[in-house]
């Protein structure tokens, strides 16, 4: 098959291929779906080394087990799952650092924080304080946060993606929303002394 054909491809028969013994197609898996994995990892870790570390564990890890793939979920759900386990992986091995520093890569982790908006100054500033607030609330709730209020996905649908209940993902939203708020309150006032969204404060990034 000619290299250009694959992009006519469906994620289901792109990883059957693959599990059949083709050399290509996880590769144009992989890049059809990075840029909204990497998304994840950055939002879920903080940090881009971090992030790139777990993403490349991520992929290695479902290259190595694609024929575990029962077909039954979206592919994507799927990559998502194991791009979310190994930032929790990482999360848990991390040790307790007294003081975080910002992201080295601070205009790569503003750009998948969210869209451009007018004043590119203050929208890399709340970027990255989001990304700080969200290193300080506990890992199953900022990455149902992540999934939820920052990738747009259901509720069932992160659901499946964390492989919990339904009902575990609405309360981890609803706890990690309650920390975030006084977190970024400040930006408040920034804008004009508007309310911050009433559904979460995460969506101060690339919402407004």
């Amino acid at each position: 098959m000619h290299a250009a054909s694959y992009d006519q491809l469906d994620d289901h028969e792109l990883l059957r291929l693959h599990v059949a013994g083709n050399p290509d197609t996880f590769g144009f898996l992989v890049k059809r779906h990075r840029d909204r994995m990497w998304a994840v990892a950055i939002r879920t870790l903080g940090e881009p080394e971090e992030a790139a570390d777990a993403l490349q564990e991520a992929f290695i890890s479902a290259f190595r087990r694609a024929d575990s793939f029962r077909g039954d979920a979206k592919v994507t759900t799927w990559l998502h799952r194991i791009v979310v386990n190994a930032c929790l992986d990482r999360i848990r091995r991390r040790q307790v650092r007294q003081a975080d520093p910002l992201p080295e890569d601070e205009d790569r982790a503003a750009e998948l924080a969210g869209p451009a908006e007018d004043d590119p100054a203050e929208v890399r500033e709340r970027r990255i304080d989001v990304l700080n607030a969200l290193k300080q609330i506990n890992p199953d709730q900022r990455s149902a946060l992540v999934l939820v209020d920052m990738e747009g996905y259901s509720i069932e649908e992160a659901a499946a993606i964390l492989g919990c209940a339904p009902g575990t993902v609405k309360s981890r939203c609803a706890r990690g929303r309650a920390r975030l708020l006084p977190l970024l309150r400040h930006w408040q006032t920034t804008r004009g002394g508007s309310d911050l969204p009433e559904k979460t404060a995460a969506e101060t990034v690339g919402t407004e």
